[in-house]
């Protein structure tokens, strides 16, 4: 064997070392060849998984409660992640103030990242509001009808001097002959004098129509019924004009009636201040009959001369300013709200606006219908052209542009908005305020508990109070309750319902759900809405299509339509009486006194009978017994024999003498009274009784 060089054997002996056994070598040295050719490529590294981390928004000076709510934990949590820390977490409390470093570390330690809070100052809206214009300059007043509301107890006369005044028949087209809305007229009188007068309810229910037609009147004529005299209303009626600071002058009415007595109304109008001409006060007192005509001119005299000794002057150009007396919805003509023009003129294509809402007027007409093309200072007309009813008793200003409108809308709905806001946040703040005491009072408890018994402690108790939680919340919801949706023809007469239902005291008895309210006829979405909430649909002077009746009646939704608003209150505290359980009343059947006592053998037992003089009704064996001891219930329960003579009976007479024995261990004695008596059930009635009704 020839010598191999040393150098050439250094490179082939590790290759013989290694396999030296292999007969093909070649996968191997391939393996070799495709190690070294990718000897110099670097592998990929895999990608890893993004991990979102929540973000907290941190700030200075944090406690530990607002540090727990920024990070959507409880307090325990941000105890737990102080642990094995320098901080003593024994002395934490809800509003302890945390260092910088400690809030970072909790926020760390919980697996988030935190932010600093960005400050920033809230930039106050600019006021956009539009507002009365100031005082008008004297020189430019000129004189104006007075504007008189006639007020009054119910069913003294008040729309039957009105008609007298105008010669109509509203007393006629009235339900049930009462006036259940605010009517405005123009009267013209004889003596070539104008007044627009004001007609409002005399029922308890209508306080706030009698309030807003004495605030946007000059003269009140309070109307009072010579036979009848001074009535709740009256005073009412009396206090409202006394707040508003408008002069009175008294109508005694129904003077042709055999038992009327004006004297006696002016006497009894001296108790509430009011001091007539005769008495040495400063208000007149006109006897009048508003059936028979009498009195009319001297009445419309007293008012004319009060008018000229008050100076009534309006400025009758500019931009015009007034007063919503009432609004409705009308099928034809949409939104319509009847408008006491108070300053400036009226005119078709102004631009109004009232509370939240804004109107271009297409037109305007009167209480006759008749269309007008301007109205001035003192006149009642009927404006369309409105974007929704305004409410009743808000102030209506004229605006340039619909720009400005919108721009006026948008500037109250804001306002609605941040007061709304503040008494959220007032609320928000009580709540948790009385949550932190309570929760300080607990801890308080647990003081002396180091922190892991006291979690142990807060646990169980958390845990015992949702176990009786559902138990106390199907209690809660399983009570008596009714829902109502509720639609009037006119602002006024939901504002007086809503006013009613403000009344609503029993609660308790059943629970009143007012789901929604509004004014124009009943729509198929007041039946979706009442079936969803298994509720009822009041109705009052509004009519209901066909189609809406037949879905009402598919869905078995009670429709309760009405035109006399007592009628209507009365059959709601009907609805609500019905949705009480049945009460158990107890009727007393008889009574026997014991006279003496003997024991009778019963097989091996000895059975106490009670030998009984009945003194009142009957002793029926099938109904429940008691026996009393003076005052005392002894026993209560069942007979287990009844006995005349030695006959068994069902029942004994009053002045019949029998022995009676009980189920169960009673001893009778001389002198006892035994009642008979029987369970019954009986409806129950609401104890809810509305101001008036």
């Amino acid at each position: 064997m020839a010598l191999v060089h040393r150098g050439a054997w250094r490179l082939v002996a590790p290759l013989l070392r290694v396999a030296p056994t292999r007969t093909n070598p070649a996968p191997f040295l391939q393996r070799r060849h495709a190690s070294k050719q990718f000897k110099g490529h670097k592998k990929e590294p895999k990608p890893k998984p993004k991990i979102h981390k929540q973000e907290v928004e941190i700030k200075q000076k944090m406690t530990v409660e607002e540090l727990a709510r920024a990070m959507d934990r409880d307090f325990d949590h941000v105890v737990e992640a102080l642990l094995n820390t320098s901080v003593d977490v024994d002395e934490l409390e809800p509003d302890s103030v945390l260092d910088q470093a400690w809030v970072m570390e909790v926020v760390s330690r919980s697996g988030m990242k935190f932010r600093w809070a960005k400050l920033h100052e809230t930039r106050e809206r600019p006021n956009k509001d539009a507002t009365r214009r100031p005082p008008a300059d004297p020189t430019l007043l000129k004189p104006r009808p007075p504007v008189v509301t006639i007020m009054g107890h119910v069913d003294h006369g008040k729309t039957t001097l009105l008609d007298s005044l105008r010669k109509s028949q509203i007393v006629a087209t009235e339900a049930g002959g009462i006036t259940q809305h605010i009517g405005a007229f123009s009267v013209q009188l004889a003596s070539g004098e104008a007044m627009t007068v004001l007609d409002t309810p005399g029922h308890a229910a209508f306080s706030s129509m009698r309030a807003r037609g004495a605030s946007a009147t000059d003269i009140v004529v309070l109307v009072v019924a010579a036979d009848d005299g001074v009535m709740e209303q009256t005073v009412e009626s009396i206090h409202h004009a006394r707040n508003a600071g408008v002069p009175i002058i008294v109508a005694v009415n129904k003077c042709d009636k055999p038992q009327a007595d004006p004297e006696r109304v002016k006497k009894e109008l001296l108790s509430h201040d009011v001091i007539c001409e005769e008495f040495g006060g400063d208000i007149q007192a006109i006897p009048v009959s508003a059936l028979q005509g009498k009195g009319l001119v001297e009445l419309t005299e007293a008012v004319v001369a009060l008018a000229e000794v008050l100076e009534l002057k309006a400025e009758p150009d500019g931009l015009m300013e007034g007063l919503v007396i009432e609004s409705r919805n009308d099928k034809g003509k949409g939104p319509v709200s009847t408008a006491l023009v108070q300053r400036g003129a009226l005119r078709r294509g102004a631009v109004l606006v009232s509370g939240r809402t804004w109107a271009k007027v297409r037109f305007m007409f009167d209480e006759n219908n008749t269309v007008l093309k301007q109205a001035g200072p003192s006149c009642a007309v009927q404006v369309c052209g409105w974007r929704e009813p305004p409410s009743a008793g808000e102030e209506i200003l004229e605006v340039e542009t619909e720009q400005r409108a919108r721009e006026v809308v948008a500037y109250r709905q804001y306002l609605d908005e941040q007061q709304r806001m503040s008494e959220d946040q007032k609320t928000i703040t009580a709540n948790q305020e009385a949550h932190l005491q309570l929760y300080r009072q607990e801890r308080a408890e647990l003081a002396h508990l180091s922190w892991r018994q006291r979690k142990r402690a807060l646990y169980k108790k958390n845990k015992d109070a949702f176990a009786t939680r559902p138990k106390e919340w199907v209690q809660e919801e399983g009570g008596p309750r009714l829902g109502l949706i509720l639609k009037g023809d006119v602002d006024g007469s939901v504002e007086t319902l809503l006013n009613v239902l403000d009344s609503y005291d029993a609660q308790e008895q059943c629970e009143l759900n007012l789901i929604h309210f509004g004014t124009g006829d009943i729509t198929e979405t007041d039946i979706n809405m009442a079936h969803t909430f298994s509720g009822s649909v009041y109705g009052f002077n509004v009519a209901v299509p066909p189609p809406v009746q037949q879905a009402a009646l598919k869905k078995e939704v009670p429709l309760r339509l009405h035109t006399i608003i007592y009628k209507l209150i009365e059959e709601l505290q009907q609805e609500l009486s019905l949705q009480l359980p049945p009460a158990t009343t107890e009727m007393l059947l008889g009574e026997a006194s014991v006279l003496m006592v003997f024991e009778v053998s019963m097989g091996k037992k000895k059975v106490p009978v009670a030998g009984c003089r009945v003194q009142k009704g009957v002793l029926d064996k099938k109904h429940n017994f008691r026996v009393l001891r003076g005052r005392a219930v002894l026993w209560e329960g069942s007979l287990s024999a009844l006995k005349h003579h030695k006959d068994e009976v069902p029942s004994v007479k009053v002045g019949m003498e029998c022995g009676l024995s009980a189920e169960g261990d009673v001893e009778f004695s001389p002198g006892d009274i035994i009642q008979c008596y029987e369970l019954q059930d009986c409806v129950q009635t609401t104890s809810w009784t509305p101001p008036g009704f």
